[in-house]
Parts: C-alpha cells; sequence; structure tokens
C-alpha cells in the first residue's frame, strides 16, 4: 500500500510538473480575474433578507449569489464529481486515487491546451485559463448551496483539493530578485527566483476569506428557529410566491410569532460578515485591475476625443466651469444596470483617451490635442471622482468593457 501510494503521489507530482513547466516564464495577466471569480463565485451570502409576516407566518432567507457563468468549454465537466457522489467508506482507496487522477488530469490538459481540446493552438492563454477554471469550479460547488446550512463534507473536501490542484501553479509564477551571499565583509548579489510578490500577498488573502465565507455557512449549523419548506409541498405552505428571478431558492418557514431578536442578530451579523469580506475581496479585484496595462486593441477601438465617447451632453456637462459630481450623477438617467454599465464604459474610455493626449504632447500623433495640459488633467480628474463615485454607489454592476479587455487580452506584463 506504501508503494501503491508513493506511485500516485509521483505521478500527481510528475503531472503539475509537466503543466508548470508549460506555464513557468508567463507572466500572469489576469491573476486579477482568477481573484476576481474565486472571489466573487466564493461570496456565497451577498445579502441575507428577511421578511415576517405574522399572517403567512413565512420568512424568506435569501442567499443572493454573484455571477459565476461557466465557460461553455468547462461547464459540463464540472456538473459532476464522481467523488463525491459515492460513500468514501465503501469506495475502494486504489479506485479514489485512479478517480482523482483521472480528474487531474482533465483539469491540467485543458490548462495545457488553453481550453482548446482540438489541440489546434488557437485556445486562450494559460492565464485566462486558469482562471476559467477556478470560476468554474466555484460554480459547480457552491452553485447548488441554496440553504442557510453548513457545507457538506464531501462538497467541502471537493472544493478544498481541487482549488489546491489548480493554485499550486500560482506557487511556479516567480520573478527574479536580488539576493547577497557571503559574510557582511565579502559578499556579492545574485539573482534568485521567488513566488511573484503580488501573487505571494494575494493568494493568502483570498484563501484567508474563503475559509472566513465557509465558516459563516458552519455558523449556521446550531440554529433551529427556521427550516425549509419541501419542494413537494402544497402551495399552501410554500407561502407569498416567490420573485421570478429567485424562483429557485427554498422558502424558509420561522414560528408563528417569527424570529427571536438573538436569530435577527445572528443573520445580521452573520450577513455584515460577507459583506464585509465581499468588500475586502473586490478592493484586491479592483487593486490588481487597475494596476494592469490596457491592451492595444482596446486603445484602438476607442474614438480619437473624449466628446466623441462622452457624447455631447455628458462631455458639455464634465467641461464646465464649475463642476460638482453629485450635481452631474444627479442628471444622468441611471434606473437600469445597462443605463449604468454604459455611463462607465463612457466615463473609462474618455479617461484612457485624455491620459494619452497628455502623454502625446507634440500633437502630431492622431491622440495630441490641442487643449491645454492643464484642462485635460482637470476633465481627466473630474472623470476618475465620477468613475469612483459610481463604483461605490453601485458594487454589484458588472465589469465595464476595460475591465473585461483586460483581463482576456492581455498575456504578458512585466512588473519592471
Amino acid at each position: 500500500m506504501m508503494v501503491q501510494e508513493h506511485e500516485h503521489n509521483s505521478h500527481i507530482h510528475g503531472l503539475k510538473s509537466r503543466l508548470v513547466t508549460h506555464i513557468k516564464g508567463i507572466h500572469i495577466h489576469d491573476h486579477s480575474s482568477l481573484r476576481h471569480h474565486h472571489a466573487n463565485t466564493s461570496s456565497i451570502v451577498d445579502e441575507i433578507e428577511t421578511t415576517d409576516d405574522l399572517e403567512d407566518q413565512n420568512v424568506v432567507a435569501t442567499i443572493t449569489q454573484l455571477p459565476a457563468t461557466p465557460t461553455k468549454s468547462t461547464q459540463v465537466s464540472e456538473k459532476i464529481d464522481p467523488v463525491n457522489k459515492m460513500d468514501s467508506k465503501s469506495t475502494p482507496t486504489g479506485a479514489t486515487e485512479k478517480s482523482e487522477m483521472e480528474q487531474m488530469k482533465e483539469k491540467f490538459a485543458k490548462l495545457l491546451l488553453g481550453e482548446d481540446m482540438s489541440g489546434g493552438g488557437k485556445g486562450v492563454s494559460s492565464a485566462l485559463a486558469l482562471s476559467n477554471a477556478i470560476t468554474n469550479l466555484a460554480a459547480s460547488v457552491f452553485g447548488e448551496q441554496w440553504k442557510l446550512e453548513p457545507m457538506s463534507a464531501q462538497r467541502k473536501a471537493r472544493w478544498r483539493r481541487e482549488v489546491g490542484w489548480l493554485l499550486s501553479v500560482t506557487d511556479h509564477i516567480v520573478e527574479f530578485v536580488a539576493k547577497k551571499q557571503g559574510n557582511i565583509e565579502d559578499f556579492r548579489q545574485v539573482m534568485v527566483t521567488q513566488q511573484r510578490n503580488d501573487l505571494h500577498m494575494n493568494i493568502p488573502a483570498l484563501r484567508k476569506l474563503d475559509g472566513m465565507l465557509i465558516d459563516c455557512l458552519d455558523n449556521f449549523k446550531d440554529q433551529s428557529e427556521f427550516t425549509y419548506v419541501s419542494r413537494d409541498a402544497p402551495d399552501s405552505e410554500k407561502g407569498p410566491k416567490r420573485k421570478e428571478e429567485k424562483w429557485w431558492l427554498p422558502t424558509a418557514k420561522v414560528p408563528t410569532n417569527g424570529l427571536s431578536d438573538s436569530a435577527r442578530k445572528f443573520l445580521q451579523y452573520q450577513k455584515d460578515c460577507v459583506n464585509q469580506v465581499l468588500k475586502a475581496a473586490m478592493a484586491i479585484n479592483a487593486q490588481v485591475l487597475a494596476e494592469m496595462e490596457i491592451p492595444e486593441n482596446y486603445i484602438e477601438s476607442l474614438p480619437k476625443n473624449g466628446r466623441a465617447s462622452l457624447g455631447d451632453s455628458i462631455y458639455k456637462s464634465i467641461t464646465v466651469e464649475f463642476f460638482d459630481p453629485d450635481q452631474f450623477l444627479s442628471t444622468m438617467d441611471l434606473s437600469s444596470e445597462h443605463k449604468i454599465l454604459d455611463l462607465k464604459n463612457r466615463i473609462e474610455a474618455s479617461i484612457v483617451i485624455w491620459k494619452r493626449k497628455m502623454i502625446q504632447k507634440d500633437g502630431k500623433s492622431g491622440w495630441g490635442s490641442a487643449v491645454s495640459i492643464e484642462k485635460r488633467e482637470q476633465f481627466e480628474d473630474r472623470a476618475e471622482t465620477i468613475l469612483l463615485i459610481i463604483k461605490q454607489r453601485f458594487p454589484g454592476i458588472p465589469q465595464s468593457s476595460l475591465e473585461i479587455s483586460k483581463i482576456q487580452d492581455n498575456r504578458v506584463i512585466t512588473n519592471n
């Protein structure tokens, strides 16, 4: 048995090494995507809404999950975990090890091929493939977690095992740093490799946030004030019909007099904790996205001036002599997610345009500008302020065109 286990571990180590050899040296461009998707899909509880209706004797405890849409190339294989469908006590150890090995082979094959399973070399970058793999794994594992109750031991073990496989790749994404060798009087500097600093800082932070979210679910193990109505129960037991967009969520039923004060405080505390975790994850994501270079294809798609990007009305509002960002936003139509995202896209595009105009000072390039640098800086600063307010007011808004472009199109970035 010891020999079999050693051979199994050797195979796994060899498989990891071959993948790392393929990826090593690539500066993963979209670890922000990796973080973004991992943090977002791991944010199980964004909001717990309780509706205490004494007449219907019902409470709806809603788990609102952040979007996690699996990519077409990976969603099928992520839906079923054959290991978790088995009873670990009755499954032979050899069969379990073989099953885990096959899962690892399949996941790492997708990374090596960039999700192009035809082997034609038309796949996405290794970085994006890794990000998508974590996104799809999270969607598969957390997608069925519809109740405020601890995650099953099998599901929790699968998540930790498989996300560990994928994140092991980041251990081998390195950068060169100078290190002194020798004693104080006689030393020399040599270049050594170490895990890239941003990954070294942020991956452990995201692991901790992930653990906190799982702990939030574990905290519900001793609650006994509400139960969930069976799917097959008559409509009279289910109470008021749920909103159409949340029809799949089960309905929780509470005692006749509603939830106790302690239960309400407990639910509010869990909600606050999860919201803090979400804010921390979003802050990491925003920082990394801000540091990423803007892809050339995004720049090429932009108009040559801010007025064309914003439109005459918005442009005039931003370039007036006396500017108030709150007053500006009060005049904008922000009645739908689509309109908010459209404004965000326009503002971000204008910022990029104005920054490039300030760089191209000679005016010979198509990005040159006849407007003074001082005015251009003022316009860019106003647009940055508007963008910040939009992000603060609407934290759940989808990714902008610029953010999507950064995640999908950047392949290699250096930290130098």
